[in-house]
């Protein structure tokens, strides 16, 4: 994929919500317990969490939903 500044800023957005979802808020201090929790956190992230910009819907149920 070629490198454009828009697509930078959405990965340090994604970034900045895991950490703050899920990294600040979890008991891990651990960076291996945090990476083995990450799939679990992503999973949750697009299944289950609601997302503003998606009318608080996950973007699961969004896709789902326009489908």
């Amino acid at each position: 994929m070629a490198y454009s500044p828009e697509s930078n800023g959405m990965a340090e957005a994604l970034v900045h919500t895991i950490k703050r979802d899920y990294v600040f808020v979890s008991d891990y201090i651990n960076p291996n317990a945090v990476m083995t929790m990450l799939p679990k956190w992503f999973d949750d992230y697009n299944r289950v969490a609601p997302h503003s910009s998606l009318g608080m819907l996950s973007p699961v149920e969004y896709r789902t939903k326009i489908s």
